[in-house]
């Protein structure tokens, strides 16, 4: 899948994944900062900063200059920021390669960070927080990492809180790109159709002639000491309560991971997992439920999520942790995880379609785990997996003392919910 590792001068990491019978190409760069490598002082500055960075540079001074060049060509371009990296993407036809690489180097490079810009950046991010907190299935996912991560840094929101991004400093926004966006720190994938050796040209012009530090990214790692079920409640006036249940789970090289991702799937990864027919489809208590895992560099979270109703809450409460200690005491059949690596299977093959998730499967595995896996390596993994272990990490994962529970809907105490926890046996 990676065809040539490069690192240019400046310490800048090069993965080339040539891709068949597509005409396009992606170029996608990431730096291995995110939410969790802020103060509370800077939260959520790695995401300001990925905004600012489509506001105009010395080549192209407005982001409509950025935008109408790159529209010009039928581009497709974004950004991102999760809470271990940061991203930027462009997706050309094959014979605009060149212009992609420029327009990323500039943006990067020659960004003018502009203080009315900024300003202005300010009130655009506040209502994207707006949004955020007024769509309850996405609030979840925070309300529930906080129960997880509390006192860690990924407890914090992406975004950050209104009050930081109200009153940040251009200097400190300034000084923050300054100590992550450094040549050194940055990882450069081309997926697609390329000649590799024009690629490497390209490349080196618009990428080699920028100089700095060679600094690493740090955080604190993330050790649990949860000894007691958590619970959090966002009082939301609705019918549908959306709730995550879940736990601390596993990072990126954990072995156990294949397993993990197998249990996920099997309990409720699909319209036929054990969740969704025994909770929705037999007693009708919820029309949205599943179950995922949240993967860190350190940890993660396994989290079953529900949509469900507010009159049969504590029953379905009930019937989710009664799924969740059969798995656990009794574990999973042959005929489910042999259903479930397959689905995986064909997940993976029809997510990796087009050069861009290409570039994103393999960036993102460079950066976060420091090795490139195939797609046939990872199928291999999952499919070595036994029932004994998918069991065992049910074992590994499920326990009373490490619950988190987080509720959005009409509920101002979680004393109540603290009570029902309580009453939950522990098979």
């Amino acid at each position: 899948m990676v065809s040539k590792k490069l690192t240019l001068k400046n310490g800048t990491r090069v993965l080339f994944a040539p891709v068949e019978g597509t005409k396009a190409v992606t170029v996608l760069i990431l730096f291995p900062v995110g939410s969790r490598h802020e103060s509370r002082q800077l939260n959520g500055s790695s995401h300001f900063l990925e905004h600012l960075f489509f506001k105009g540079t010395a080549n192209r001074p407005s982001t409509l200059e950025i935008s109408k060049e790159l529209d010009g060509v039928g581009a497709e371009y974004n950004a991102f920021t999760g809470k271990d990296y940061t991203g930027y993407y462009v997706k050309v036809s094959a014979d605009k390669l060149g212009l992609a690489l420029e327009v990323l180097s500039d943006m990067l490079y020659n960004s003018l960070f502009d203080p009315a810009e900024i300003e202005r950046e300010r009130g655009v991010i506040v209502e994207e927080i707006n949004m955020y907190e007024d769509n309850p299935m996405m609030l979840l996912d925070e309300l529930f990492e906080q129960l997880v991560f509390n006192g860690n840094s990924l407890a914090r929101r992406i975004a950050g809180p209104r009050s930081v991004i109200r009153k940040v400093r251009r200097e400190q926004l300034m000084a923050y790109k300054a100590k992550y966006y450094t040549p050194h720190n940055l990882l450069l994938t081309i997926a697609g159709k390329f000649a590799e050796r024009e690629a490497t040209s390209l490349v080196k012009k618009n990428f080699d002639g920028v100089r700095g530090p060679r600094r690493s990214s740090r955080f604190v790692p993330f050790h649990p000491k949860q000894r007691r079920p958590a619970v959090e409640v966002k009082f939301r006036e609705t019918e549908q309560v959306q709730i995550g249940l879940g736990f601390p789970a596993f990072g990126y090289r954990d072995r156990r991971l294949p397993a993990l991702t197998l249990l996920s799937t099997i309990l409720g990864g699909t319209m036929s997992s054990r969740l969704f027919i025994n909770i929705r489809e037999r007693l009708g208590l919820a029309y949205f439920i599943r179950s995922e895992a949240s993967i860190y560099q350190d940890t993660g979270t396994f989290l079953v999520r529900a949509g469900l109703d507010k009159r049969r809450l504590r029953q379905a409460l009930e019937k989710i942790w009664e799924e969740l200690q059969i798995v656990r005491r009794e574990g999973v059949t042959d005929e489910e995880l042999s259903r479930s690596r397959e689905y995986i299977k064909g997940k993976i093959i029809l997510n990796l379609e087009d050069s861009e998730h290409i570039a994103d499967w393999v960036g993102k595995q460079m950066l976060l785990e420091q090795k490139v896996e195939t797609p046939e390596q990872k199928i291999k993994k999952l499919f070595s997996v036994t029932a004994g272990q998918v069991r065992q990490v049910a074992r590994d994962v499920i326990h009373k003392r490490r619950l988190n529970l987080a509720l959005i809907g009409p509920y101002r105490q979680p004393k109540d919910f603290v009570a029902l926890i309580g009453k939950l046996k522990e098979l």
